[in-house]
């Protein structure tokens, strides 16, 4: 069968190889082959053992679902506490005053930020896969939630009358309207959450595949801006109506420049001046990174600092600076969510429910490949389907994991998810005992927060350069995702991008590299014969490779690309065929037509003279005798008429098409094929097919390819064994035609 032979290295150190075995086809190949014998198994058998259960299936199941109770029996104390404890401190000081800031982004109150950085956060703590990533608020996510309750709740749903000047009745209209906003804000992540569980429950983690990572930055660059418009009005202490859906930031920023005149300058100076501490705090933090041994907690120190200020000052009264105002204490009596407004906010809860799992499954897997272990994608869609869903009835909104805050609880080093019960626990504490010491914190130093932490995305605008030069389609995702997110609205922002996304891949199909290989002498490696000097094309043989499967969307592309590449076009050839015999006809018409009147002529001559005529006519005009002319002038052109242009000539007897780069084959794809074969073999050209895969190949006997004129000895095991036999069965052609 195969012999092997390993030569010893040359003096430079190659290592060679020689092999020595029969150019095998997939006739002879599979004849010499023994397959496994396979049982199949009918829908029945294949539910039954599905549905089988025994105490290790079951114990597995339970370690997939809580893989809380697999990990902490195991938790080494020595060496983890310290890290989790320290890392839970820094990320719960984070956890709280972004959780007061970004519910400004979801429009509700505040308090409701520190319900979502409490519930969601505990209970990933028993059913997430990842050890570092922070559950909670996160900007992109929480505007996304307000640009829905604002858009079902706008400012003026519910009545006030104009001309009241009772504060109790603008309180009263404030607080209404607010409530309305929980209630959509709450429905929301529990919708959102329920569709993260039967995603997970169905296995379909692989969804996020589809947001590709120039999606997603373009996205959240997007998300940044609309975030960065909406906090201005906070920042200066403006009066404005929040708008949402397409164009909104467009009228937002309208908005805030229309009464630019009436910007409240205390807070825009304590906002602008928590902006310089929180970005000083950050540089430090970056330079001195590996000297500090925790990041110095500069949003907290702002929060407390802002909150002293105003109280100190009387900033609400004195200078009519917002606050955050009245933060009840203790927790709230679970509710069940408002189920009638499911058909309203269904499809943007699909949105939120997607982009959430996309952002919390690409920073699990960042750190999970840094810190050396795997996460379980469809274990994370349950862990955050029961986040959002369970956390929805103790009033909190959509969360998902926060890349600031984990990047916080990582570098701090945290191990588990210990780290983050932790940070639960602080938000805990602030919730029942001292949240209501935060209620003279002015609403501008949390925009000044949220504004500082949109760093970092705002950073992802040298992603433009960096995909120029890299890829142009992806560039071109990138820009779409972002232009449509920014103008569209998140929600029809990303359904555009996504479709876009999805366009770009059959683009890509639909225009693949096309090559002509050839081979590097001595060899059986074939490479692309324009991108290397020393590369050959074998004579009388085109070997061509297509990057892409063939399948309905490209088989007109790829016949076209065949016959363009090789210069061998069947139906040009068989047409140039067709035409030459019709002149050739017709100019044998012509000669005989002549031919008859020379004749007749002849014969109207006297009877004395016909003799001498007729031979003189046979002698110079070639009459016929005995059917053929005496002269071969034009047996001769015909010969040479027959030779170059009825008979199709090209200097190629094979044809060797590479399938290591295709996937699948449809039937439009099978059809294409079987014609390309069919095509060639007219105009004698061999058409051979090299190294075509299993399940391309059980395609291909599905489809019924294979008949007693396409067999599978035109296929072969590799373009080398290929090549070798076309050259022999050339050889044989050139020696029978010289025996003939």
């Amino acid at each position: 069968m195969e012999h092997a032979q390993e030569q010893e290295a040359c003096p430079e150190q190659t290592q060679r190889y020689c092999v020595q075995r029969p150019i095998y086809n997939q006739e002879l190949l599979q004849g010499q082959l023994q397959r496994r014998q396979k049982t199949p198994q009918t829908l029945g058998q294949k539910i039954a053992h599905s549905c089988r259960c025994s105490s290790k299936k079951a114990k597995s199941h339970l370690y997939s679902f809580l893989p809380i109770i697999k990990w902490l029996p195991r938790y080494p104390v020595k060496e983890y506490l310290l890290g989790d404890i320290i890392s839970g401190i820094s990320t719960g000081v984070m956890q709280l005053p972004q959780g007061l800031a970004y519910a400004l982004l979801a429009a509700v109150p505040p308090v409701f930020g520190l319900y979502s950085s409490f519930y969601p956060v505990f209970l990933y703590t028993f059913f997430g896969t990842s050890r570092h990533i922070s559950i909670g608020t996160f900007a992109v996510v929480s505007m996304m939630v307000g640009g829905v309750a604002v858009r079902e709740v706008p400012d003026g749903m519910i009545s006030l009358d104009s001309n009241s000047t009772n504060i109790t009745d603008v309180l009263e209209y404030y607080s209404a309207r607010d409530a309305k906003r929980v209630e959509v804000a709450v429905a929301l992540a529990f919708l959102s959450g329920l569709i993260q569980l039967c995603l997970g429950f169905l296995r379909f983690g692989f969804v996020a595949i589809y947001l590709t990572e120039p999606l997603v930055r373009g996205f959240t660059t997007a998300a940044a801006v609309h975030v960065f418009v909406s906090q201005l009005k906070y920042l200066l202490g403006i009066k404005t109506s929040r708008y949402s859906g397409p164009l909104s930031v467009v009228y937002s920023l309208a908005a805030v420049l229309s009464k630019i005149t009436t910007t409240n300058i205390a807070a825009l100076i304590v906002g602008s001046t928590c902006i310089v501490l929180l970005l000083i705090g950050k540089e430090i933090n970056l330079r001195f990174k590996k000297k500090l041994p925790v990041p110095i907690p500069m949003e907290i120190i702002v929060v407390i600092i802002g909150t002293a200020v105003s109280a100190g000052m009387n900033l609400n009264e004195s200078y009519k600076v917002d606050v955050v105002g009245n933060i009840p204490q203790g927790l709230r009596v679970p509710a069940v969510p408002e189920i009638q407004l499911i058909p309203a906010i269904f499809m943007d809860a699909v949105a939120i429910a997607i982009v959430g799992f996309s952002m919390a499954v690409s920073m699990a897997k960042i750190f999970a490949i840094k810190h050396g272990y795997t996460i379980d994608g469809n274990q994370e869609l349950i862990a955050l389907g029961i986040c959002n869903s369970v956390g929805s009835f103790f009033q909190t909104f959509s969360v998902t994991c926060s890349m600031s805050r984990s990047l916080v609880q990582e570098s701090t080093g945290g191990k588990t998810q210990v780290a983050g019960a932790l940070a639960a626990v602080m938000v805990l504490l602030v919730i029942v005992a001292i949240g209501y010491l935060f209620e003279p914190l002015p609403q501008t130093v949390l925009a000044a927060i949220v504004m500082v932490n949109l760093k970092g995305m705002f950073k992802q605008f040298g992603d433009i350069m960096h995909f120029w030069r890299t890829s142009k389609i992806e560039l071109a995702i990138w820009v779409v995702a972002f232009v449509a997110s920014l103008f569209l609205g998140l929600d029809y922002g990303l359904l555009t991008a996504i479709t876009f996304a999805m366009i770009t891949v059959i683009y890509r199909t639909q225009r693949p590299e096309y090559r002509i290989l050839g081979q590097i002498p001595n060899t059986d490696i074939y490479c692309d014969v324009e991108e290397y000097e020393e590369v050959k094309e074998c004579p009388g043989i085109k070997i061509f490779q297509a990057n892409t499967s063939l399948y309905f969307a490209n088989s007109e592309s790829y016949a076209r690309a065949l016959k363009k590449k090789t210069g061998v076009d069947p139906g040009a050839l068989l047409a140039a065929k067709r035409k030459a015999q019709k002149r050739h006809a017709r100019e044998i018409k012509a000669a005989n037509k002549c031919r008859t009147k020379a004749v007749l002529k002849l014969v109207s001559s006297s009877t004395n003279d016909i003799e001498a005529s007729v031979k003189h006519e046979i002698a110079s005009d070639d009459l016929p005798v005995n059917g053929k002319f005496a002269d071969s002038s034009v047996q001769d052109m015909s010969h040479d008429e027959h030779e170059h242009f009825v008979e199709p000539k090209t200097n190629i007897h094979s044809l060797i098409l590479d399938f290591t780069p295709v996937n699948f084959v449809d039937s439009v794809g099978a059809k294409t094929l079987k014609s390309i074969i069919k095509e060639y073999k007219g105009v004698g050209v061999c058409v051979c097919v090299a190294s075509c895969s299993g399940p391309v190949m059980c395609q291909l006997t599905r489809l019924n390819f294979f008949d007693e004129n396409v067999t599978r000895e035109l296929l072969f095991h590799s373009v080398h064994d290929a090549v070798l036999a076309c050259q022999v069965k050339d050889g044989s052609a050139a020696r029978a035609d010289s025996n003939l």
